[in-house]
């Protein structure tokens, strides 16, 4: 008898935070202690836009969030919203739900979160704003074949992770 489909079990860590404050970011956050956060340096081969573009590492879950930050000036805030609509729907012909909420944290950084279902590259996004010279976009990937049943745990998991990042987050 064959057995049935399966998958892997998945020990999760504690949660625990700590600070991004580096010197020179104009941001600060709070982040997983089972994460590491690593300058990104290019951006498909080319240099990034400024040297506060980010990868935040989830090793244990094979797992990325890709952090972009551009300054509002250099670019217009609306086509910096709009890139980031765009790119959520990028996900259309493989997502079986689009869900975008808007976001105003206590530290007065407000902006749009979307949730993605289905077999998605990455089922999590957000941007940030101050609206007037901050704009910083993240997105989680995982090293994976998008598959919405296995990911979907891990993916839950680490949305607490991005929520929290989220409400601790300050612009400098």
């Amino acid at each position: 008898m064959p057995k049935p489909k399966g998958y892997f079990s998945i020990n999760f860590p504690e949660k625990k935070y700590q600070i991004f404050n580096q010197n020179g970011y104009p941001y600060t956050f709070e982040y997983p202690v089972y994460a590491n956060v690593v300058k990104d340096s290019t951006f498909f081969g080319e240099a990034t836009e400024n040297p506060w573009w980010i990868n935040i590492n989830f090793p244990q879950f094979n797992g990325r969030m890709y952090v972009s930050y551009k300054e509002i000036g250099k670019n217009k805030l609306d086509k910096l919203v709009n890139d980031a609509f765009n790119l959520s729907n990028k996900h259309a012909s493989k997502a079986n739900s689009i869900d975008d909420s808007v976001m105003l944290t206590q530290n007065k950084v407000h902006g749009v979160f979307f949730k993605i279902g289905g077999d998605v590259a990455t089922a999590n996004q957000f941007f940030l704003t101050d609206s007037t010279k901050h704009f910083l976009r993240g997105a989680l990937y995982f090293d994976a074949t998008p598959n919405e049943d296995s990911l979907s745990i891990v993916n839950q998991f680490l949305l607490e992770d991005m929520k929290h990042l989220i409400n601790s987050f300050k612009w400098k």
